[in-house]
């Protein structure tokens, strides 16, 4: 399909800027930090910047992966700055956040991938903003416990690592990545106590049973946050939209992800890993989002 195709109604976004927009756009540049909102290119960002939330991206903006969907770029990255972490935290305080998602880019060229930051920037945070609670979506870690184990020990309150598609589409979508060592992420990390979560594209080729059996296998390692939105071409250089999901699909695949036994499922065209991520862990505890987790 074109790039340039239309799309339905449902996929149209109105972007605005309002003062916590230019406010949250002056300290991320202030701080010298990344974004996924802006990196990524995602269609949500006029929405969650003018509420004061963005989703931190640590260790650079070069990717040493080339998945199919993402519009962040691919290379050698530089070496990191190993001040990050504290400019991260200060970010955070600044911005006087109640709930912060922090990402990454995949730094398969380091010793532990990345992970030292990951910890150390979670011990920052808590350090800052106490009251601040914080999810992570992180890398596969090359299926090496001991980095996880890093991220694990800091005690993030969510930790989140998508899975992105179904296991078919794999080596065309997410080709340096394998779907059992996603799973393996997900079961280690709840078995080390956390709440975990994680997400989904859909309109690159999937069927409907390949959704339903990629939710019984989340289920299976008891995932209790999973989202599911529509996967928009960043360029022209990536891979097409094989179809545009209708909203009546989103709403059949939260029904059916929440009976296999998903605590919540977030579904609909523009969500992404992030979208509304504060409001889940309210839904998921029954309460405000709120820091806490174990320093």
């Amino acid at each position: 399909m074109s790039h340039k195709r239309t799309r339905p109604d449902w996929l149209k976004v109105r972007f605005s800027v309002n003062e916590n927009f230019r406010d949250l756009s002056q300290i991320v540049r202030d701080n010298n930090l990344h974004t996924v909102c802006q990196e990524a290119r995602c269609p949500n960002q006029s929405e969650c910047w003018g509420k004061g939330t963005a989703t931190l991206m640590i260790l650079g903006d070069v990717c040493t992966r080339s998945c199919g969907f993402c519009a962040v770029k691919t290379g050698r990255p530089p070496l990191y700055d190993r001040l990050e972490p504290l400019r991260v935290g200060l970010a955070v305080q600044k911005m006087n956040l109640k709930h912060v998602v922090i990402t990454s880019v995949n730094r398969d060229e380091l010793p532990d991938q990345g992970a030292e930051v990951w910890a150390e920037t979670i011990r920052e945070i808590r350090r800052t903003t106490p009251g601040c609670s914080v999810e992570v979506l992180i890398p596969d870690f090359k299926g090496v416990w001991e980095p996880l184990k890093l991220v694990t020990d800091a005690h993030p309150d969510i930790l989140a690592h998508n899975t992105e598609t179904v296991p078919r589409l794999y080596r065309r979508v997410r080709p340096q990545a394998k779907y059992d060592r996603s799973l393996w992420v997900l079961e280690k990390s709840k078995a080390a106590g956390m709440t975990t979560k994680t997400g989904i594209m859909v309109g690159l080729g999937e069927t409907y049973d390949e959704v339903v059996a990629l939710m019984k296998d989340l289920a299976a390692v008891e995932v209790d946050i999973f989202t599911i939105g529509q996967y928009l071409q960043p360029t022209k250089r990536h891979l097409p939209v094989a179809r545009f999901v209708h909203p009546d699909e989103f709403a059949e695949y939260k029904t059916v992800g929440e009976s296999l036994g998903l605590k919540h499922v977030e579904s609909g065209p523009l969500v992404r890993s992030s979208y509304h991520a504060e409001e889940q862990v309210e839904k998921l505890n029954g309460a405000p989002a709120c820091g806490g987790g174990n320093p």
